[in-house]
């Protein structure tokens, strides 16, 4: 009877072991698929605005990667980079409480409408 009792208290812990395990797997997986979706996001922001020169229509960021706030903020460049535009894309998301911001900038050939 005891060897029965030691062996199912050791099988617990190990199953409790096993399911903390299992949840931090799942967290830090949802965390690195949230930040790629703002990867994603802001990528697809920049490559638009430098294809056609507008951003991606909110309706479709929010379609394509629901739960995410992308912003937009162009600056004209200055020194070196004068002449062109720099477009710094945020992408911000939030998963288990934590929140995860990407930010990506790019210089372009742009017109800033005033």
């Amino acid at each position: 009877m005891t060897e029965i009792i030691v062996a199912l208290t050791v099988l617990g812990l190990l199953l409790a072991g096993l399911g903390v395990s299992l949840a931090g797997s799942a967290r830090f997986n949802r965390y690195q698929l949230t930040r790629q979706q703002c990867i994603a996001a802001a990528q697809a922001q920049i490559e638009s605005i430098a294809a056609t020169g507008q951003p991606v229509p909110n309706q479709e960021v929010t379609r394509l990667w629901p739960g995410l706030t992308v912003s937009i903020k162009e600056t004209p460049g200055a020194g070196q980079w004068q002449g062109l535009t720099l477009v710094e894309v945020t992408a911000l998301g939030k998963t288990y409480g934590k929140n995860v911001e990407i930010r990506l900038s790019r210089y372009l050939e742009l017109t800033i409408d005033k």
